[in-house]
C-alpha cells in the first residue's frame, strides 16, 4: 500500500515505480546506449515508431538507469482513454496523496518545483495534446525535471529531441527470436539447420520485435520453415492492397492477422472480447466479461492459456495476484473484431456490470478483516473503473449507474487518499439529468459523498449545497438513510469549522438515526469518533473515551482499521491529558501506522502533531521540534481548514510552547526546518521510532514543567512557517 519512498541510502536504487525485475531486453544495447546520451543532454526525449517496435521496452531499461536523485517514475497511459484523466494518472504514478481542492496540476507543480527525477509517459499518442500542454507547463515550472515519452508521433513541445527507433536488424531479431522460442520450447536454439529460415522469417517480418515474438510463441505446432512458409502465403495474400499504408505498418498488421488466424475460433472469440478491458485484468473478470455465446466460463482459463503461450496475452505477478494484459496494439486489433461482429456493446456492458459489482462487494467488504485487500484491490482496478465510470456517463440512461458506481467507491476515494479523482467524478455525476426522478436513491448517494469529499477538502461551500441538496430531496422521498448521512456529514462540516456545539447536536442526532435504521459500517463508526471528538473539545473527556472506547470494540470484533485509527488518536488524546504519556505514544503510533498505511494524510498529520507534544513532554524538545518541521511540510495537503482550528492545533501550540521554552528560538526553529526536510515515509518512520541516529541530539528537560494549557479552550490561531506539497 506504501506509495512513498524512503530516504536514499548509500548504494541503494533511486526511487521510483519501475519494476526491480525488468522484462528480459534483447539486441537493443546500441539504442540503449544512445538513449542515455540523449537523457544526458534534453530535458524532453521523445521516444518515437510505430506500433510493436519495442518502444515502451526501451524507454523502460533506460529509466531504469537514470543517475537522478528522484528516480524514475513510469505512468501507463495506454489504459487512459478520456484527456481530462492524464493529470490524474500522473498523480497517482507519483503516488502523491492531497486532500485539498486544488487541481492535480497545481499538486503536480508544487512536488516537483524542487526536485530532480525522470517522467516516464508511455503510450501517449491518443492523449497528444493533454500531455503535451502538461509536460510543457510541468518543464517550465520544475527545473529538476526531466520527461522521456514514449508514442507513435511527437509531443511538439518546444525544447522536445526526438528518438525515433527503427525496427531490429537481422541478427537482433534472431537473437530475440531463439530467446523467446526458447522460453516456449525448452532446448530450441538457432543452429545450421535452422539459421537461414529464422534469419528469412525476421526480415520477412521486418525486425519489428511483436511480430518476432508472435511468430516465436508459434514454435510448439511449427517448425521455423513451416513458419515461414506461412507467412509468405499470407503476405502473398493481403499485402497486394493498401496502399497508402506504410510497408512496415502493413507488415505489423500481417502478422498479427497471421497471428490471428492461425489461432483456433475460440482463442479469436476471447482475443476481441479480452480488448474490452483497459489495462490489466485477473481471471475472475475474464470469466465474467468474456464467457458465453460459443465460450464457456470454465473453458475461459484453458483458452487463455493458448493466448498467452503465443505471446498475444502476457502474465504478470502483482501484489493483488496473478494479472493478464494485452500489449496496446494487439487489443486494438482484438477490438476491431469485436466492433466487425457487432458484440462490443454488449461486452462494454458485461464489463461495466462486473467492476459495479466488484465496488459493491468492495464497499461491503471494507468493514472487514479484509481492508488492506480491498484498497489494494481497487487501486489496481483503477483503469478499470475509470472505463466503467465514462461508460455509465456516455451511454444514454446510464447516469444513475454512474452514481452508483462513484458512491460506491467512497471508501477508495476518502480512505485512501483519492478525494481529487473522487470529486471530479461525483461532480460530473450529480449534473441534474432527465433520469434523476426515477433513480433518486443513487443520486442521493453520490450528492452526500460528494458532500463529504468537499468537507475533508476543505470547500464548505461545495459541501454544504451537495448535503444540503440530499436532505431537502430525501426528506421529501422518505429516505431515511440519506437523511442521515446528510445530517451526519454537516455535523463533519461544523466539527471542523470549529462549532462544537452544533456538531455534537447533529452527529448525535445522525447516530441516533443510524440506530434506528439499524445501521452499521465504518461512516456510522467514523461519527461516534467525530461525536467523541466534538465532546473532547467541550471538556467531556471521559464521554469522549466511552465513545471511543466502543468504536475500538467494534472494530476489533469486525476487523476494521481505518475508523480504529482516529478513535486510537482520540483515547491517545485522553490518555496524554490523564497523564499516561507512555499509553499515550502506543496509541499514537498504531493511529499513525493505520493512518500511513491507508493514504489518510489528515489521521497522519494529526498524530504526528499530537506527538511532538508527548516528545516534548518526555523530555526531549529538539525531536519534537523535528515532528512538528515534518508536519508542516504535509499541512499543505491536507484539504481540511483545520491550519487554522483553534481546536485541533491546540497540542501544536502547547508543543511549541514548550519547545521553544526549553531550547531558545534559534535552536527550535533549526530543528523544524530539519523536519520540513524529511518526506513523508522518512517523517512516519522517524515519528514511530525507526530512525537510527539523530542528526538533531535531545535536549534534557528543565527540572520545572511549564504551565498546564488547558485544552478544553480554543488556542491562538498558529502562526506556521515553511510547508510544502506531501510527496
Amino acid at each position: 500500500m506504501h506509495r512513498s519512498h524512503p530516504a536514499r541510502r548509500a548504494g541503494s536504487p533511486p526511487p521510483g515505480n519501475l519494476p526491480l525485475e525488468l522484462n528480459v531486453f534483447v539486441g537493443r544495447s546500441a539504442e540503449l546506449g544512445r538513449l542515455d546520451e540523449a537523457l544526458r543532454s534534453a530535458r524532453l526525449v521523445t521516444v518515437t515508431g510505430m506500433g510493436g517496435v519495442g518502444k515502451s521496452r526501451l524507454a523502460a531499461h533506460a529509466a531504469a538507469r537514470t543517475g537522478l536523485s528522484g528516480g524514475a517514475w513510469r505512468v501507463e497511459l495506454a489504459a487512459v482513454r478520456e484527456p481530462e484523466l492524464v493529470e490524474y494518472a500522473v498523480v497517482e504514478a507519483l503516488g502523491l496523496t492531497d486532500h485539498t481542492s486544488r487541481l492535480p496540476r497545481e499538486v503536480l507543480a508544487g512536488h516537483l518545483a524542487e526536485r530532480e527525477l525522470l517522467l516516464v509517459l508511455d503510450g501517449f499518442e491518443h492523449l497528444v495534446d493533454a500531455c503535451a500542454s502538461l509536460v510543457g507547463e510541468l518543464l517550465r515550472t520544475a527545473p529538476g525535471l526531466r520527461v522521456l515519452a514514449a508514442g507513435r508521433r511527437p509531443l511538439e513541445v518546444e525544447g522536445e529531441r526526438l528518438f525515433p527507433l527503427a525496427p531490429m536488424t537481422g541478427p537482433e531479431a534472431a537473437e530475440l527470436f531463439a530467446e523467446r522460442a526458447a522460453a516456449r520450447v525448452p532446448g530450441f536454439a538457432v543452429d545450421e539447420a535452422n539459421r537461414a529460415d529464422v534469419l528469412e522469417l525476421c526480415r520477412r517480418l521486418d525486425g519489428i520485435p511483436l511480430a518476432v515474438e508472435l511468430a516465436a510463441g508459434r514454435l510448439s505446432t511449427l517448425s521455423p520453415a513451416q513458419l515461414l512458409s506461412r507467412l509468405e502465403d499470407r503476405f502473398r495474400l493481403l499485402t497486394g492492397g493498401g496502399r497508402d499504408v506504410p510497408a512496415r505498418h502493413q507488415t505489423l498488421r500481417t502478422a498479427i492477422g497471421w497471428s490471428h488466424e492461425l489461432c483456433t475460433p475460440r482463442e479469436r472469440l476471447l482475443w476481441s472480447r479480452l480488448s474490452v478491458f483497459a489495462g490489466r485484468f485477473d481471471l475472475e473478470a475474464a470469466e465474467y466479461v468474456c464467457s458465453g455465446d460459443g465460450l464457456p466460463a470454465d473453458d475461459v482459463l484453458d483458452v487463455l492459456g493458448e493466448l498467452l503461450a503465443q505471446s498475444v496475452v502476457s502474465r504478470e505477478e502483482t501484489p493483488v495476484g496473478v494479472r493478464y494484459r494485452m500489449l496496446d496494439t494487439v487489443r486494438a486489433y482484438g477490438a476491431e473484431w469485436l466492433e466487425a461482429m457487432g458484440d462490443a456493446e454488449r461486452l462494454r456492458r458485461r464489463h461495466r456490470d462486473w467492476f459495479m459489482g466488484l465496488a459493491t462487494w468492495c464497499e461491503l467488504d471494507w468493514f472487514s478483516p479484509r481492508q488492506g485487500e480491498v484498497a489494494a484491490r481497487v487501486e489496481a482496478e483503477l483503469p478499470n473503473l475509470r472505463c466503467a465510470l465514462e461508460h455509465c456517463l456516455t451511454e444514454p440512461g446510464g447516469t444513475h449507474l454512474g452514481q452508483y458506481l462513484a458512491g460506491s467507491l467512497w471508501f477508495y476515494w476518502v480512505g485512501c487518499g483519492r478525494l481529487a479523482e473522487g470529486r471530479h467524478w461525483l461532480d460530473r455525476c450529480v449534473e441534474p439529468t432527465p433520469e434523476d426522478g426515477a433513480y433518486e436513491q443513487s443520486r442521493l448517494k453520490a450528492l452526500w459523498v460528494l458532500g463529504y469529499v468537499a468537507v475533508l477538502q476543505g470547500d464548505p461551500v461545495a459541501a454544504l449545497a451537495a448535503l444540503q441538496e440530499c436532505r431537502e430531496e430525501a426528506e421529501r422521498s422518505g429516505n431515511a438513510t440519506a437523511v442521515a448521512y446528510a445530517e451526519h456529514r454537516t455535523g463533519c462540516l461544523a466539527l471542523v469549522t470549529d462549532d462544537m456545539p452544533r456538531a455534537e447536536s447533529l452527529l448525535g442526532s445522525a447516530l441516533d438515526r443510524y440506530h434506528e435504521i439499524g445501521e452499521l459500517n465504518s461512516n456510522v463508526l467514523m461519527g461516534q469518533v467525530e461525536l467523541a471528538m466534538a465532546k473532547a473539545f467541550q471538556g467531556d473527556l471521559p464521554g469522549a473515551v466511552k465513545l471511543c472506547d466502543d468504536v475500538r470494540r467494534v472494530c476489533e470484533d469486525h476487523g476494521e482499521r481505518w475508523a480504529l485509527a482516529y478513535a486510537l488518536y482520540v483515547l491517545a488524546y485522553g490518555a496524554w491529558a490523564e497523564g499516561d504519556r507512555r499509553r499515550a505514544r502506543d496509541l499514537l503510533e498504531e493511529c499513525l501506522g493505520i493512518g500511513h498505511t491507508f493514504h489518510d494524510l489528515l489521521g497522519t498529520v494529526l498524530a504526528v502533531e499530537l506527538l511532538a507534544l508527548v516528545t516534548a513532554e518526555d523530555g526531549d524538545p529538539a525531536e519534537a521540534a523535528v515532528l512538528q518541521g515534518a508536519a508542516s511540510r504535509m499541512w499543505p495537503s491536507v484539504g481540511l481548514p483545520l491550519f487554522g482550528s483553534a481546536y485541533y492545533n491546540a497540542p501544536h501550540e502547547r508543543c511549541e510552547t514548550t519547545a521553544r521554552e526549553r531550547l531558545g528560538d534559534e535552536r527550535y526553529e533549526e530543528c523544524v526546518r530539519a523536519g520540513a526536510r524529511l518526506g513523508q515515509e522518512a517523517a512516519v518512520a522517524r515519528a514511530l521510532g525507526r530512525r537510527g541516529e539523530r542528526t538533531l541530539g535531545a535536549v534534557p528537560a528543565p527540572r520545572t514543567m511549564p504551565a498546564s494549557v488547558d485544552m478544553r479552550k480554543p488556542a491562538a490561531s498558529p502562526t506556521r512557517k515553511g510547508g510544502e506539497t506531501t510527496g
